[in-house]
């Protein structure tokens, strides 16, 4: 009698999205609108930087041996969101992936420039369309205010960049912030700690699906309350992901986003005479020339050194921290 073949039985799966991400496990959503909590697959775990983020596309597994489902493979994400890890100098972390839309929020009455400078770089990095909501218009002194911060950001970010003044008192720029989100596409919105991103996000909706908090009698100031990431799904089709407030922004690998954010600096170092200038001191410099001439500002231009150079101290941490792995591994294998 020949002997019974045994076949093992295959987990079942699917192919989802993570669409939230608090203390608990990620929640994924699949393509029936159905949603189910996922642990991590074990070889995910121990690669550390391999966590599924916002936005990722996974492959989800539900083994017959284990009583919860399994998020078994990231799938390529087409972009991603990226800074530096404030714990390490020389990792990255992704804090979302796969969407089509940045918009940085910056309250108007405090706008602070060099945040948003920051902003803007990572944001371009991503190579999404970017775009600023100058939100809190209702708390501006005077309409001469308005006019001046408008015109001051516009003149900074570039042609490519739309800048919308947003109030929730009257609803004025909704208009034009929900036609930055069609139908089928996604939007992750940035910015500090009370910028006023979820109240954004309840414009949007027509509703209060974000909590906000109270907003205190002395300086109409409210406090940020948003402590996960999550996909929302707007009315008209389209989505966004309101980030909790993000402190650290710090640069990884962002030349491209540098020159993205500073386009009137990039613009002038075309014309330097020499192709790897510097603008320090060297002969022929368009930028130095220009800043003589009072056309940018000192401040611009320190900047624009101060996140080049952050940048390149990363990748020079990284190139170290790459040679001294290699260096251990060599003594191991002896």
């Amino acid at each position: 009698m020949a002997a019974l073949e045994t076949q093992e039985i295959q987990p079942r799966e699917a192919k989802g999205q993570v669409v939230k991400l608090d203390r608990g496990f990620p929640l994924v959503r699949f393509e029936d609108g159905s949603t189910v909590r996922c642990e991590h697959a074990t070889d995910l775990v121990k690669e550390g930087d391999s966590r599924a983020v916002i936005g990722d596309f996974v492959r989800v597994v539900w083994p017959d041996t284990h009583d919860k489902a399994i998020i078994a493979q990231i799938y390529p994400r087409h972009n991603a969101f990226v800074r530096r890890d404030p714990a390490e100098r020389t990792i990255s972390q992704t804090l979302a992936a796969n969407f089509d839309v940045i918009i940085v929020a910056q309250p108007l009455p405090e706008l602070n420039v060099k945040r948003l400078e920051r902003e803007l770089v990572l944001a371009h990095e991503t190579g999404a369309q970017v775009a600023v909501a100058l939100t809190k218009v209702d708390m501006a002194e005077s309409q001469a205010l308005i006019t001046q911060v408008r015109e001051d950001v516009e003149a900074r970010v570039g042609a490519s960049v739309q800048v919308i003044g947003l109030s929730c008192v009257d609803d004025s720029g909704l208009d034009q912030l929900r036609a930055l989100i069609p139908a089928g596409t996604t939007a992750v919105l940035i910015g500090k700690s009370g910028a006023g991103k979820s109240s954004l996000v309840n414009m949007l909706m027509g509703h209060e699906v974000q909590e906000t908090g109270a907003v205190r009698e002395n300086d109409r100031r409210g406090r940020h309350t948003t402590v996960s990431r999550e996909i929302i799904q707007l009315p008209w089709g389209g989505s966004i992901v309101d980030m909790p407030g993000v402190r650290g922004l710090g640069m990884w690998e962002a030349e491209e986003g540098i020159g993205a954010a500073f386009p009137d600096i990039e613009e002038l170092a075309s014309r330097c005479k020499f192709v790897d200038c510097k603008h320090g001191s060297e002969p022929g410099c368009a930028v130095l020339a220009a800043l003589e001439q009072g056309l940018i500002s000192q401040q611009r231009l320190d900047s624009y050194r101060n996140l080049m150079s952050e940048t390149q101290m990363v990748r020079d941490r990284k190139e170290r921290a790459r040679w001294q792995k290699q260096g251990r591994g060599r003594k191991k294998s002896r």
